[in-house]
């Protein structure tokens, strides 16, 4: 469904992304771990395109993303849903507002139709009867929901989080987890997750890719990374992995 080619990225002087290559398979999760700072998050703005590489290619479904235009580009992110790490909620808007955003934005539905669809997806968050409450009045794991709800107005085929368990309490973090993980199989979605967190890769993932130096360097199954021979995966799953350390 995806598939990232050869990718280069650099800013200034400051090389992100070395000539990455990754292939997301449909109806699957595939989370993607690395140091902070390794250019994760560059690397799911390419996917949407958000950034354009300096060369290489972003195929989405057989679409070169890389080479539209913003038009056609557009229509290409109607595929897409995306939570962010902090849920990016309007503060001025109730629940319902926000989930109901993109529909008015980029629909023609009627009313009756946008409410309908703003509280079944509410529901499928586990959030009814919140929608008039304001971003203000929830609680962290609460705002992940709404922004989950809100990715999932427009009915996406894939579904882009980036680092969802950010800033939550292990059990918060296990409630996310397990609704995402809801979520993809209930939707049949296409699920890329951004997380540094190790128990996340192994409650969610059907792939994971390791990213480090500007390459994946890692491809698998959770448990093919369990068995991994390579120093940095290990030490990514053991710990951190804060400084360089060679992979030869």
């Amino acid at each position: 469904m995806i598939e990232l080619v050869d990718i280069h990225k650099s800013f200034k002087k400051q090389k992100v992304l070395d000539g990455l290559n990754l292939k997301i398979e449909e109806g699957m999760t595939t989370i993607i771990i690395g140091r902070s700072g390794g250019g994760k998050s560059v690397l799911l703005k390419h996917i949407i395109g958000l950034l354009k590489p300096d060369s290489g290619s972003v195929v989405i479904e057989g679409d070169d993303i890389s080479r539209m235009n913003d038009r056609d580009l557009n229509e290409v992110r109607k595929k897409f849903g995306m939570l962010f790490q902090e849920a990016a909620l309007f503060d001025s808007m109730n629940v319902f507002e926000n989930v109901a955003f993109p529909l008015r934005e980029h629909t023609r539905m009627k009313e009756r139709e946008i409410r309908e669809r703003v509280l079944s997806r509410l529901k499928d968050v586990g959030l009814s009867g919140v929608e008039e409450k304001m971003p203000s009045e929830l609680s962290g794991g609460m705002k992940k929901r709404v922004g989950l709800a809100r990715a999932l107005a427009m009915e996406p085929r894939i579904v882009l989080f980036d680092e969802p368990t950010t800033g939550l309490d292990p059990v918060m973090t296990e409630a996310i987890d397990r609704l995402i993980f809801e979520t993809q199989r209930n939707f049949n979605l296409t699920c890329v997750v951004i997380s540094h967190d190790i128990k996340s890769i192994f409650s969610v993932g059907h792939r994971v890719a390791m990213l480090y130096d500007g390459k994946i360097i890692e491809y698998g199954t959770p448990e093919e990374l369990r068995r991994s021979d390579n120093p940095v995966v290990k030490q990514f799953l053991e710990g951190s992995l804060e400084g360089p350390i060679s992979i030869m």
